[in-house]
């Protein structure tokens, strides 16, 4: 029994550290924000006046672009002095498919960019299967006949995904530079203008702007979905550009140099994560990704669980994948051994949800086994000390939520802090509720077993006046790990009310939240697939 104890506690304090060394790397990441927010600023108060009364959009860019651009281009931007003839030519990638609810408002908000009509043209990159081709057709007529450079590419084979397609079209892209959306997003009318000029560093290859969430409030679903967000698109983007580590490109709401796609090698379509893989690949060669936080691109979140299960099983399964073929070039680079640290955890980060689940399961026999372990000198205030790991968490998703762009600047200090006091917790119970779903996605990942490139089904989704009901792109097909999700439910409960009969409540707050996640993933995934 003893043996069988220790084996467990080794297990449980294997992933415990795992767990509690990936939030401290995190919270290194939160240093290097905040860090970079005070010298900022420093900065502002010892402008000049002349600095000082410039433009909103010309002070928001110097701040980001630091000393690697002037105050001057933006100016010319933002009073139009700038020649048209001397606007860099942009092509406007859309890589769709199967988008018959979103592709029309997609096309009307693209062709509203304030840049010259002649400067961008636009590729809508159509894979689709079904009537969205036709919808796409009649909408690039229209456009045409408007003047505006607008296309639509089609492929006989639908090869390599997304990647194939950004590949394939690049032969027809004209563009110095390749700006890419996915069919859920809404950029603003300026978005060119404010990320275009960034390219006067010549070794900016790729620049990036935050995500926004144009439903955040339609249900607590998205709501939850926005909280995980926001911390990328704030303390880890930000904190990785401030601490000179290697970022990201996220797959849309961005622009590449075309030299740069080029010079990294192109797409490549082995991974489910061609973005993040492209964007190792361009910084090995020396490029560099600019974020820009206080630029943001509205985009619909998912709003039904099997949407958000497929867009999570590809991002942790496609990082798995690019960890695996990119971790032995990151180390054999010529990279600091800090940026080597940092690029294996951003590499890693996926991984972290193998553990989560490892450290649930193995803590409900945990507990009945700690009387045994208390009896020979074993004190369970030994866990005490991995506090550091949700202090770290608690510590950076406050920054990211309630102290970044991202908090409406109408909404009090103090809603926003109620707000988060309540979604803080239940975030933590959807994200232990995932992590069987999102292991199983890992462990494919590092096996090397290959599947189609899932797209994340979008429904026109604004408000909560909008309904995804009978919708045509619903999986409506229970699988396994749906099965399991629902029994580890009924497992954690049993953790909970075993640990008051034994008068153990050490792991209960942990047990009642992986109940409760579990329970309302198996619930909601069965209740979304049966909605006609």
């Amino acid at each position: 029994m003893m043996a069988i104890a220790y084996t467990v506690l080794a297990i449980y304090t294997i992933a415990l550290t795992y767990v509690t060394v990936y939030c401290v790397m995190q919270f290194n990441l939160l240093y290097h924000y905040k860090k970079r927010k005070a010298n900022s600023q420093v900065a502002q108060t010892t402008d000049t006046p002349a600095t000082a009364t410039a433009p909103k959009r010309q002070k928001v860019a110097v701040a980001h672009a630091g000393e690697d651009f002037s105050s001057d281009v933006f100016l010319e931007q933002e009073t139009n002095e700038l020649p048209t003839s001397e606007y860099p030519f942009v092509t406007v990638q859309l890589p769709i498919f199967n988008e018959k609810y979103v592709i029309e408002r997609l096309i009307d908000n693209i062709t509203q960019f304030e840049y010259p009509k002649d400067r961008f043209e636009i590729h809508i990159l159509d894979d689709s299967t079904d009537e969205t081709v036709d919808i796409t057709r009649q909408k690039v007529l229209e456009y045409q006949k408007k003047g505006y450079q607008i296309e639509q590419i089609t492929r006989v084979k639908r090869q390599g995904f997304k990647a194939g397609a950004l590949k394939d079209a690049m032969p027809f892209a004209n563009g110095e530079f390749i700006a890419i959306f996915d069919a859920d997003f809404l950029p603003r009318k300026d978005f060119l203008k404010n990320t275009i000029p960034f390219f006067k560093d010549e070794k900016v290859g790729v620049v990036q702007t935050r995500w926004e969430h144009i439903n955040e409030d339609y249900s607590l679903i998205t709501q939850l979905q926005a909280i995980q967000l926001n911390v990328h698109f704030t303390v880890e983007q930000a904190g990785r550009m401030a601490g000179d580590f290697l970022l990201q490109f996220n797959g849309t709401a961005g622009v590449w140099r075309r030299e740069t796609i080029e010079d990294a090698g192109g797409w490549e379509a082995d991974t489910l994560t061609e973005d993040l893989d492209l964007s190792i690949r361009a910084q090995l060669k020396g490029w560099k990704i600019k974020f820009l936080e206080e630029v943001g691109s509205p985009a619909e979140l998912p709003v039904e669980m099997n949407s958000l299960k497929s867009q999570q099983f590809r991002w942790m399964k496609g990082g798995a994948e690019t960890a695996k073929k990119m971790l032995p070039t990151v180390w054999a680079s010529d990279l600091s051994l800090n940026q080597k640290i940092h690029a294996s955890m951003h590499l890693l980060a996926s991984t972290v949800f193998v553990f989560v689940f490892i450290l649930g399961v193995f803590s409900v026999p945990l507990l009945f086994l700690l009387g045994d372990l208390i009896a020979v000198g074993f004190s369970k205030n030994f866990f005490a000390i991995f506090l550091v790991g949700l202090l770290s968490i608690i510590s950076i998703y406050y920054v990211a939520n309630i102290q970044s762009p991202v908090r409406p600047e109408d909404e009090p200090v103090s809603k926003s802090i109620y707000k988060f006091l309540f979604l803080f917790p239940l975030f933590l119970a959807l994200s232990m509720g995932l992590s069987l779903h999102n292991t199983v996605a890992v462990v494919q990942g590092y096996l090397g077993r290959k599947s189609p490139f899932v797209r994340t089904p979008k429904f026109n989704i604004k408000n909560i006046r909008d309904s995804f009901k009978r919708n045509n792109y619903i999986n409506r097909k229970l699988n396994w790990t749906t099965i399991f999700e629902g029994l580890l439910a009924v497992y954690f409960l049993s953790g909970v009310l075993g640990g008051i009969y034994i008068q153990n409540t050490t792991f209960i707050m942990f047990h009642l939240l992986l109940a409760l996640g579990y329970g309302a993933i198996f619930y909601f995934t069965v209740r979304h697939m049966s909605l006609k």
